[in-house]
């Protein structure tokens, strides 16, 4: 399998760039990075991006996820490893994402259940690392980005 666009990241310099910073804001909110990896890894899984599923799995074990995690965060509605505000943060990347199959966008219950768990600061993060590794599976997916070159 071979990318699309060669060297996107410097073909597209300055967007990459914008995308990067983007995830620079996200590191430094208050959502725990583990959690921040497992919606990432979600959302991709949703996506189909190959390339995403890969690396967010890769990244979550090196910052010390289980694999019992990472392995049924698929499934994190009826596994045990999660707690309510996990579930509340993946349910409500999975309605951010799969956004055409509800005519009215994210459910309140769904937003309703999240804002339980989460102020407004933690939601608006939430918010932006939805967005953001939506993103990243579009531009991934339509170029084909091959799974593992991140280590390369």
């Amino acid at each position: 399998m071979q990318g699309r666009i060669t060297e996107l990241p410097t073909r597209a310099r300055d967007g990459y760039a914008a995308m990067v910073a983007l995830e620079g804001f996200i590191a430094g909110t208050p959502i725990p990075a583990g959690l921040r990896h497992l919606i990432k890894l979600r959302v991709s899984q949703i996506n189909g991006c190959a390339f995403c599923v890969d690396m967010h799995a890769r990244e979550a074990r090196a910052d010390g996820e289980s694999n019992e995690r990472i392995d049924g965060v698929a499934a994190f509605r009826e596994m045990p490893y999660f707690d309510d505000a996990e579930r509340a943060a993946l349910a409500l990347a999975e309605a951010a994402t799969r956004l055409a199959d509800n005519p009215h966008g994210v459910d309140d219950q769904v937003w309703d259940e999240a804002r339980r768990h989460y102020d407004e600061d933690q939601l608006a993060a939430l918010t932006m690392t939805i967005a953001a590794i939506n993103a990243w599976n579009r531009i991934s997916v339509t170029n084909r980005t091959v799974p593992g070159s991140f280590r390369r």
